[in-house]
């Protein structure tokens, strides 16, 4: 039997440095399926489809709302040529109703100790519109090593440097944020992957660097501490959203290779500039993520903000629209008040407004947003900002005999 597994693409922020990281969905899923099973995957994002593949079933795995719109289209597509097309993923969790008429199969929730039977079932000919296991989360123990070994890794060098390779190590969430859907996708339990499983993961990834995805590594202390201990003797050197601000839990990730993290700048407080010291004071890198359009926001409050951010010298701003997405307490709220612009899905990509703004006109925030990229990179660009952090990380690898000369292919620079 073989699968072909599609990642479909999606339009990037134009204010970002364009670079495509390689997608941790499909290679978490294809760990699933059993070894004897021939998988193919085809990220969209930086190669084509080639719709004659010869594939028994087409997986569409759909991280992102915005990616949608053109996971239906492929899907259609394949299904005229007879195909069987199975959806899967984050997004199709969010979509799942609108997904069915695109589909053989929905399958709902984390695919660990479930996609045997929609396997079965799909030999039998008695495939099922959705297989819906979201409320029976598997056995954390059960998530392997990802499939790694179905990415074309060469793709996803920027300027030829290596980019990072995603892991995780937990999943759930305990945070219940306002513009967030975690909680609906995975519960509000936290649910650490046992260290052990996470060593031997982190030790099969022959790439130095890494990505951690998780929704947040500050939801137990005990447990952040145990992991930032096991993984230092790795030396691999890795990027992550929040840690805890707590110094013993910060040291403990500089020694563990800590590069940098995306750090949620929500205000311009004492607080907020202080969490950013101490995390530049031990090495590490600082790349602010801002949401702009919050109930307070006013361009005034932007601009302050902003001249914040640049006074606090982060190494990185990544802005972006506050956005409804189906499943958040957000987007209940805005249905609720009758503010919601559109259902476009195409445009949910964090650089559209598409809600009405408390506080400013659409035009505002639109304007506003532009204006928090123009200013903060006005003195020197993201991409160089960019490659600094890349110059810190070949210094640290330096330092501790882990840095990797890369081979480039002609024309590649």
């Amino acid at each position: 039997m073989k699968i072909l597994i599609i990642y479909p693409k999606w339009p990037k922020l134009k204010e970002q440095t364009a670079f495509n990281l390689p997608p941790h969905g499909p290679v978490c899923f294809a760990a699933t399926l059993d070894p004897r099973i021939d998988v193919k995957f085809v990220d969209e994002n930086v190669e084509e489809i080639d719709f004659s593949e010869k594939a028994d079933l087409i997986a569409m795995s759909v991280m992102l709302t915005c990616q949608m719109p053109r996971a239906w289209e492929v899907a259609d597509k394949f299904r005229t040529m007879g195909k069987k097309v199975i959806f899967g993923g984050i997004a199709t969790m969010l979509h799942s109703n609108e997904t069915i008429p695109h589909a053989d199969a929905v399958f709902l929730g984390e695919a660990e100790g479930f996609i045997e039977k929609v396997i079965k079932d799909f030999k039998d000919g008695k495939l099922k519109q959705v297989y819906n296991f979201q409320s029976q989360l598997p056995d954390i123990s059960l998530v392997g090593t990802a499939r790694r070994d179905i990415l074309n890794h060469e793709l996803y060098n920027f300027r030829g440097v290596q980019m990072v390779d995603l892991v995780h190590m937990s999943r759930g969430c305990k945070f219940n944020c306002f513009p967030c859907c975690s909680m609906f996708l995975g519960g509000k339990r936290f649910r650490p992957r046992p260290i052990d499983k996470v060593i031997q993961e982190l030790e099969s990834i022959d790439n130095n660097r890494l990505f951690i995805v998780d929704n947040s590594l500050a939801q137990d202390d005990e447990w952040e501490k145990d992991l930032f201990r096991e993984i230092a003797p790795l030396k691999k050197k890795w990027v992550s959203h929040p840690i805890k601000d707590n110094d013993e839990i910060l040291d403990l990730a500089a020694k563990a290779g800590c590069w940098y993290v995306y750090q949620a700048i929500v205000d311009t407080s004492d607080h907020m500039r202080d969490k950013v010291k101490r995390l530049k004071d031990r090495g590490i890198g600082v790349e602010g993520t801002i949401l702009l359009g919050l109930e307070h926001h006013n361009e005034d409050y932007i601009k302050r903000l902003v001249d914040f951010l640049m006074e606090i010298e982060l190494d990185l701003a990544e802005f972006t629209i506050l956005t409804p997405f189906p499943h958040t307490p957000f987007r209940k709220e805005m249905h609720e008040q009758g503010r919601i612009l559109h259902d476009d899905w195409i445009k949910y990509t964090c650089g559209e407004v598409v809600f009405k703004p408390k506080l400013m006109s659409v035009d505002s925030l639109k304007k506003m947003y532009h204006y928090a990229w123009d200013t903060f990179y006005s003195d020197c660009c993201q991409e160089i900002k960019m490659a600094k952090l890349f110059m810190d990380v070949i210094k640290k690898e330096k330092t501790d005999g882990t840095f990797k000369k890369q081979k480039l292919k002609a024309g590649r620079w």
